[in-house]
């Protein structure tokens, strides 16, 4: 024991001393202080002042402003005491309120558990409202104070591109908001095949099951209760939670999951399951009114229960888009516990940083849901944050596998790290039960304040210099609120229509959005605002709602307040100067009037070819006409799906027309329709034979410049001759003088009326048709400068793009015949037509409602 006593007093002798001393340190060590003055004074030649060309001029000392400031409140007191007595001065001082910059900055610093920081007038700010407020434009949206775009002329989008394809761009989507609907399985499925489109049904057994088991995450479009072409609200994202019991308890009746090598089976049950359907803010309120809408009147038809009501103001929406989305989320997402689902036939968690399949972006399946509990990213060592492959990072995915499933690799040679993270084999969906952000009652602790972690490390940095003891730090306070360490979150993998990654969504609390903001921000991550997801979205050729959905009230609604800044914009310039005014939104209703005069054309073209008498019209004219003249919304039917534009064409006895919405090889099959000569034959009078009174059908196109041009937002899209497909198409040296308009008459091809509609100008003299072109549709967004092939989303008419395609296949030759479709674009304020590419969006793929 003697040894021992001496051994611990020399090693605390040799320990250095928790506190110094400063006077008895400088008396011990004055002989060398001496010596240090005495060679510098030698070298300064005993002159310690500071050189006068070194000499700066500061005025920390005298604040002007604050001075003001004080001499002003002096003023105010004096006047105060001379007009109130002294007692009611003193009142006054002790209520009156602090300035209005303290007061919003105390505001906008907090942050509750739930709900949003509203503004006076009732203005929803995001949770990120102050960091977007000190770098972007912001702008009143839907309710809500948005990032409108960078700062700026509205330039950029080279960089934002480059940030896109080099790099991660970072947006926060908490303005898109989610309905909660619990009760019955078959009851839910049953009202989302009242209201959306396309419903569960249509979909193949294994998509549908693996949205029904919360493997994927699904996307429709949200209707109103009614007829199968009722009006469309907005395009949503929907996802399943589903409640599975154990065996056990003697629950067989839900959704079973089977392996991989197994034919998919869906069955529908009466398991109770809960489902998240996202919607955007703008339409927020008109798709939860029909959703509260469907819910009533299924109950009153089963007589089942079943709740909806909203999380507004409890879940947040973050969105990764770029290459390097992924690897940034490896560096976020640090598990904070050991979580297995049994479904994704998951054998062993092992500790091996190798057999992680999270590593790779490529194993997880597209439009996977994925579920964690994770650590809070400020708490995370610097090393982990820089390489994710870290022996305590391990990602347990939780998905529910129906088809495609992953089983982690199982590594045996270190047992000692495998018995503490071995996971058993569990039987029901425990995982997906442990996330609280399905649960609406139960409370997620927000995250710990930032000065109270600064604290915390401030101590420990002092504990490993040894410079205060950790034990006598400052006595800590009780909390009122509750915090947490860890989070529940969700990730969502997106692809766009090639079924590419390009990025995620990342679904948290409310209360933990700045803490991600700011790690993902300090990670390298580029914010973007409204404007620049609208560029890429239309770089990677999705649709951008509200903007490229006319059907829907969002789109009217967001135009009207476009069309009241330009008009604002133009009011401020001097009359001589001001440009002409363009119809904003674009006027639809004009399509209708062009339907009448395209479908002659082509039929006195296929009668002349035929050899046949040209003698009165074709039946497929509308009677209707004059009453849509009148009109200025889009009062027609937009196609999403193949089978919903297939049921259209049978409607109006149009299955010969040339548009192919239901071949199974999109591409091999289309070429070898445009090759077949009998083709022409089956739809000679596919257009005289048809029988026409219904709304006009729209479909999604892209447009590609033939050679040159570029297509602005609310460009129109005309019918071409085969003579002006001939300018473009015969030589490059014809192009200079191709089709145009006498600038007298740009400003005239659409006329406003006194109600505020707008019609199409028909032409009268022959001067004026030779270079009039009728409409067959719009564009909703032009292209995006910088991009390498630049695409411009539009929507036409179904049956004159088949007309149109009928006229040009029987003139050309089998091997210059083109999937395409040759349109004409003219931008509103330009007099050029420029010739372009329509591509069919429901030819190459058999829906068309994803959208970013």
């Amino acid at each position: 024991m003697a040894v021992e006593g001496s051994k611990k007093s020399q090693a605390s002798a040799s320990l250095p001393p928790r506190k110094i001393n400063l006077q008895k340190f400088a008396d011990s060590r004055a002989a060398e202080l001496e010596s240090l003055h005495s060679a510098v004074s030698a070298r300064l030649n005993n002159d310690f002042r500071s050189r006068r060309n070194k000499r700066r001029r500061t005025t920390a000392f005298d604040n002007q402003a604050s001075k003001k400031r004080n001499r002003k409140r002096q003023r105010l007191t004096k006047v105060d005491k001379i007009n109130v007595s002294g007692l009611e001065t003193e009142q006054k001082k002790n209520e009156s309120p602090l300035p209005r910059r303290v007061r919003r900055r105390m505001e906008l610093k907090k942050n509750p558990e739930s709900g949003f920081v509203t503004s006076g007038d009732g203005t929803k700010r995001l949770r990120t409202h102050v960091w977007h407020a000190k770098r972007f434009t912001m702008a009143k949206r839907w309710g809500f104070y948005l990032p409108l775009g960078l700062q700026g002329r509205g330039r950029g989008s080279r960089a934002v591109l480059r940030w896109f394809k080099q790099g991660v761009l970072l947006h926060d989507a908490s303005y898109n908001l989610a309905v909660q609907l619990e009760g019955p399985e078959d009851s839910l499925v049953a009202i989302l095949e009242m209201v959306m489109v396309p419903s569960t049904s249509v979909k193949s057994d294994c998509d549908s099951g693996s949205v029904l088991s919360g493997v994927t995450y699904g996307t429709a479009m949200l209707h109103h209760v009614g007829a199968p072409y009722s009006q469309p609200i907005a395009p949503v994202n929907y996802m399943w939670h589903p409640h599975r019991q154990s065996k056990e308890e003697g629950n067989n009746n839900c959704l079973d999951v089977v392996k991989c090598n197994e034919p998919c089976r869906v069955n529908y049950s009466s398991c109770f399951c809960q489902l998240w359907v996202w919607i955007h803010a703008s339409a927020f309120c008109e798709g939860y009114d029909t959703l509260k809408c469907a819910c009533e009147k299924l109950m009153i038809d089963r007589g089942v229960t079943i709740n909806c009501f909203s999380r507004e103001g409890q879940l947040a929406k973050l969105e990764l888009i770029g290459c390097k989305a992924f690897q940034l989320l490896q560096k976020t997402v640090h598990p904070d516990s050991c979580i297995v689902d049994s479904s994704w036939q998951l054998q062993k968690c092992s500790a091996e940083k190798d057999s992680v399949e999270f590593q790779n972006e490529e194993h997880i399946r597209s439009c996977a849901i994925l579920s964690f509990t994770i650590k809070d990213p400020r708490l995370l060592p610097a090393k982990e944050t820089v390489d994710f492959r870290e022996p305590d990072s391990i990602i347990d995915v939780q998905e529910v596998g129906v088809s495609e499933c992953v089983n982690l690799t199982e590594n045996l040679d270190k047992k000692e790290e495998l018995g503490s993270l071995l996971c058993p084999k569990a039987e029901g969906n425990e995982n997906l039960s442990d996330n609280n952000l399905w649960d609406a009652s139960s409370r997620i602790d927000p995250p710990e304040e930032e000065n109270e972690l600064c604290m915390e490390k401030h101590q420990q940095r002092m504990g490993f210099f040894c410079l205060d003891d950790p034990k006598s730090g400052p006595p800590k306070t009780s909390n009122k609120v509750q915090c947490s360490r860890s989070c529940p979150i969700l990730l969502l993998k997106n692809n766009n229509k090639k079924g590419s990654p390009i990025g995620w969504s990342v679904i948290l609390p409310l209360s933990w959005t700045r803490v991600f903001w700011s790690f993902l921000v300090s990670k390298g991550a580029h914010v973007i605002g409204l404007r620049e997801k609208r560029w890429i979205a239309g770089e990677i050729g999705l649709p951008y709602f509200p903007s490229d959905f006319p059907d829907c009230h969002s789109y009217l609604s967001l135009n009207e307040i476009e069309a009241a800044a330009s008009r604002e914009n133009a009011e401020r310039r001097p009359p001589a100067v001001r440009p002409f005014r363009i119809p904003i939104p674009s006027p639809w209703n004009v399509v209708h009037v062009a339907f009448d005069k395209l479908t002659m054309r082509v039929n006195e073209a296929a009668k002349v070819s035929s050899g046949e008498n040209i003698v009165g019209t074709s039946s497929c004219e509308r009677s209707d006409v004059t009453s849509f003249r009148s009109r200025n919304s889009f009062d027609a039917i937009v196609a999403r799906t193949s089978s919903m534009l297939t049921g259209f064409l049978n409607g109006i006895q149009g299955e010969h027309l040339l548009i192919f919405p239901q071949l199974q090889n999109r591409n091999s099959s289309l070429v070898k329709v445009m090759k077949d000569k009998s083709m022409m034959e089956k739809g000679q009078n596919g257009t005289t034979q048809i029988s026409y009174r219904h709304k006009l059908c729209f479909v999604r196109v892209h447009l590609h410049a033939y050679k040159e041009g570029v297509f602005e937002e609310g460009a129109v899209i005309c019918a071409p001759s085969l003579t002006d497909i001939s300018i473009w198409t015969s030589s490059i040296d014809s192009i200079e003088g191709g089709l145009e308009m006498p600038n007298s008459a740009v400003g005239s091809y659409f006329k406003e009326q006194p109600s505020g509609k707008w019609e199409l100008q028909e032409p009268d003299d022959p001067a004026s048709i030779e270079y009039h072109r009728w409409p067959v549709g719009f564009v909703t967004t032009g292209f995006v400068r910088g991009s390498k092939k630049p695409t411009a989303v539009a929507y036409c008419e179904a049956v004159l793009l088949a007309c149109l395609r009928e006229e040009q296949w029987k003139e050309m030759a089998v091997k210059r015949r083109r999937k395409e479709i040759y349109v004409l674009v003219r931008n509103l304020r330009s007099s050029a037509y420029r010739l372009a590419l329509a591509t069919i969006v429901l030819e190459q793929q058999e829906e068309d409602v994803r959208f970013l």
